[in-house]
């Protein structure tokens, strides 16, 4: 049992160094390698939720091994109430990650080894108590997105951008070069604000350490904690979306191959909110107070914003995108909240989403794969010929909107509540008014697509889900139900870790 983080990090990449030895021939052993390394993560994180004492909370199965003694930096793993349900999350799409890219031809080796190497970079930042390791893991997990878009995704023509179609940038036939570029320089901007924001808390540490538990009992100038906190908001904030920092998201989701997609919107994005709110608001609580009015001001922006984009789009990965940046609005809604409710939420939403996002894109990548358009004007009656993808893709829709007995319900009202609570009660008139939004959009698509006259023509004969597709729509559809139904179970994990932190803040909203 102490050794079970350490399992979670190293199956995937334990398996994609298999995969190095694998010929590129030996096709059916690259998937079963894979999938066989992305269970057992999922399973050994089942286990880190089985093993961990909600009732004691506070970081749990602490694993410490030296890497650089003399600057501070070790390899220490441990889980708290937050870890708990993302490592299950990540765990959930990666294994329906895998089982949707099972038809990947081109490259397929070095396809999986890049996503399973991804994947452990994700699991390593949740568990990470050493802020350099951290780091390290934050940029392992973004670095292959370069390669898996650039080489895998899609080449299409970017639509209009904007809630009134206002054509800011049209680029030609060709984007996902472009996007993969763009998603890169971005981040890696991004990383270079976390990096100077580091090493300011590292040298004004007394130990001169990386620990975050150590750094977490510094109280650390407020000269430092106001120049750091916004660089770590922005840093962290360009991977989860944050306004104006988002243009690469949605550019990136459209061009990836699914399985990307799924990671991508469903656990990436979430380092980004989980490091302003882990590294930004617990370690600098002072900062954070002040700067909590910007935080969900921005965020409001971003659940408006995001949501009126969704509605004016024609492309249907287009729509999940900008739906991806307003939900990742939610989340930084409640950060900004700094009231349990809100934080509570805003961990909820993270998983809510991953999971609704997940089928989303897993769904768009089935019907894409035998309509051969994204475009949804093309599209109608689907449900006919593709019944078991409209009954899913309508649950992840009644997600997005928030319907009671849904994840995303419990998710955005914890929010919403929270929200009230505090001292900006009008945030939740714009963040309801973005719940209505999403309403109108995603219910318009999905009759657009699925529920009308059966299609005609080419579309005629469409197969509905077969073999190992039905993996991730059964998974993530019964996720989403699960834990709409039982969110207790993934709630007293979140809370007993978010009043921990909370107690640190000098004074509350």
């Amino acid at each position: 049992m102490t050794h079970l983080l350490s399992i979670v990090v190293a199956a995937p990449v334990v398996a994609a160094a298999i995969l190095l030895c694998l010929p590129g021939s030996a096709r059916v052993a690259v998937r079963v390698v894979s999938l066989l390394g992305a269970t057992l993560s999922l399973a050994a994180s089942v286990a880190v939720a089985w093993a961990y004492d909600r009732a004691a909370g506070g970081l749990q199965l602490v694993e410490d091994y030296a890497l650089v003694p003399p600057l501070g930096i070790h390899l220490r793993l441990a889980v708290d109430g937050w870890g708990v349900p993302l490592l299950l999350l990540t765990g959930i799409i990666v294994v329906t990650g895998v089982l949707a890219s099972w038809s990947v031809a081109k490259r397929d080796k070095d396809f999986f080894v890049l996503l399973l190497v991804l994947v452990a970079g994700v699991f390593g930042v949740f568990v990470s108590q050493d802020l350099f390791v951290f780091f390290l893991f934050y940029e392992i997990a973004v670095l292959p997105m370069y390669l898996l878009i650039g080489i895998w995704g899609a080449s299409h023509e970017v639509p209009a951008a904007g809630p009134f179609r206002f054509a800011w940038r049209r680029f030609a036939v060709g984007g996902k070069e472009y996007a993969a570029m763009k998603l890169t320089l971005m981040l890696l901007v991004g990383s270079a604000a976390i990096l100077v924001a580091m090493f300011l808390l590292w040298n004004e540490a007394g130990a001169r350490t990386f620990d975050l538990a150590v750094l977490e009992g510094t109280r650390f100038s407020l000269t430092t904690q106001h120049v750091a906190f916004p660089l770590l908001w922005l840093g962290f904030g360009s991977l989860a979306g944050v306004f104006p920092f988002h243009t690469w998201s949605p550019d990136g989701h459209a061009s990836a191959p699914t399985a990307v997609s799924m990671l991508h919107a469903g656990v990436l994005m979430k380092l980004g909110a989980f490091g302003v709110m882990r590294v930004g608001m617990v370690l600098l609580p002072d900062a954070a107070v002040v700067w909590a009015p910007a935080v969900g001001a921005v965020a409001v922006i971003n659940i408006l914003y995001g949501a009126l984009c969704a509605a004016g789009q024609t492309d249907l990965k287009y729509i999940v995108a900008y739906s991806s940046v307003s939900h990742m609005g939610v989340v930084m809604l409640g950060a900004a909240t700094m009231t349990a409710n809100g934080w509570n939420g805003a961990v909820f939403q993270m998983f809510a989403h991953g999971i609704m996002t997940g089928l989303f894109f897993a769904l768009v990548g089935i019907v894409y794969e035998r309509a051969h358009t994204r475009t949804i004007a093309r599209m109608g009656g689907f449900a006919h010929p593709l019944p078991a993808v409209a009954a899913f893709f309508t649950l992840a829709c009644l997600s997005s909107l928030g319907l009671p007995g849904t994840a995303g319900f419990v998710a955005e009202f914890l929010v919403f509540v929270g929200a009230g609570q505090g001292a900006h009660a009008w945030w939740v008139v714009p963040g309801v008014l973005g719940a209505f939004v999403t309403a109108v959009y995603v219910l318009r698509a999905c009759k657009t697509i699925f529920w009308g006259p059966p299609p005609t023509g080419e579309f005629a004969e469409l197969a509905d889900v077969r073999g190992t597709e039905w993996g991730a729509p059964l998974v993530l559809g019964a996720s989403l139900v699960v834990f709409g139904v039982w969110p207790r179970f993934l709630l007293d994990y979140i809370d007993v870790a978010s009043v921990a932190f909370l107690s640190r803040f000098p004074a509350l909203p």
